[in-house]
């Protein structure tokens, strides 16, 4: 699995392409901005575009979706049912998908040689999702999983806002199912560098603080 990101538009959220070395399928994660950059990063490297993950559809995350799609013969997009409501500008633009599918927890989907299951994380949006991404051969294997998108979830140190239509129980609640998951895997957050569960776990005041493992400071 090769993961590559782009750090896009004014906020500097990070789109990700991730491919299947051995038959170069990919899927674009959070085209937020500058799809000639994300297209570029395709057709460079003679990449085949299978689908687009949405990881929630603020519109730091999705402006270059219709701009993508228009270039790809309109790919797959998948996101999450609830993001169609976080605001008519964000799901207009969803809507511009042909084939616009929703997923949810549980969820699988296989790329090329890749899986990608769906874990809803609620939170930052009502319709937040976490990628875990792996090796689609052993689907049956956590220890195969070994990358982690986050969107807006997570952060290095940190976690998304709340305060734009999110919830910020629903968010602690999120952030402790994301720590229990067994094992360790790379974070790949939607803003800022990438980190790892293990380190958040162990420096994160909000997953701490969620965990009740750090005193409230308020």
């Amino acid at each position: 699995m090769l993961i590559k990101t782009l750090v896009v538009g004014q906020l500097e959220t990070n789109c990700y392409v991730v491919t299947d070395e051995a038959t170069l399928e990919c899927v674009i994660i959070d085209p937020g901005a500058e799809s000639n950059t994300i297209l570029a990063y395709i057709e460079g490297n003679n990449l085949i575009p299978r689908a687009v993950f949405i990881t929630h559809g603020h519109f730091d995350h999705t402006m270059a979706l219709p701009d993508v799609l228009e270039q790809t013969d309109g790919l797959p997009v998948y996101v999450h049912a609830r993001e169609m409501e976080v605001d008519d500008r964000s799901a207009a633009r969803l809507r511009t998908a042909p084939d616009l599918r929703f997923y949810a927890e549980g969820d699988e989907i296989e790329i090329g040689a890749l899986r990608f299951r769906v874990l809803e994380t609620p939170g930052h949006t009502l319709g937040s999702v976490v990628l875990l991404a792996g090796d689609a051969k052993s689907a049956h294997d956590p220890a195969a999983d070994n990358a982690l998108f986050t969107g807006d979830t997570l952060f290095r140190g940190s976690c998304g806002r709340t305060d734009l239509g999110g919830d910020m129980e629903l968010m602690q609640q999120s952030l402790r199912r994301l720590s229990a998951l067994p094992g360790d895997y790379e974070v790949y957050p939607g803003h800022a560098e990438t980190t790892t569960l293990d380190n958040e776990r162990r420096f994160n005041y909000y997953v701490l603080h969620a965990n009740s493992e750090f005193p409230d400071q308020a």
